[in-house]
């Protein structure tokens, strides 16, 4: 589940990057590192837990999906508050220079 759950989110993210010349300004490029090193990891987890389970690996218990979903969910969350910092760091479009200009 943590694997479909990130290579949705990499696909997705990759997708926005690609088609919107805005996007790879506010540095989305960023999440697609995150998200498809994420899948990449995932991916390589499965193969282990498929040479140890082997069919046992396609009848996951209710309780390791939900495990697994909450632990994607958390994942794409984490890689979303990471961008969103070094967003307001980077501060591509100078709104955050702009905001604080305005105030002193």
């Amino acid at each position: 589940m943590t694997l479909l759950i990130t290579l949705f989110a990499a696909v997705i993210a990759t997708l926005i990057w690609y088609s919107n010349e805005k996007a790879r300004n506010m540095k989305i490029n960023i999440l697609c590192y995150m998200f498809w090193g994420a899948s990449l990891m995932w991916f390589v987890d499965a193969l282990f837990e498929y040479a140890e389970l082997r069919a046992e690996y396609f009848t996951p218990a209710v309780e390791d999906v939900l495990n697994d979903l909450f632990l994607g969910l958390a994942v794409i969350a984490l890689a979303l508050i990471v961008w969103l910092i070094i967003l307001l760091v980077k501060d591509p479009n100078h709104v955050v220079r702009k905001a604080l200009k305005r105030e002193a």
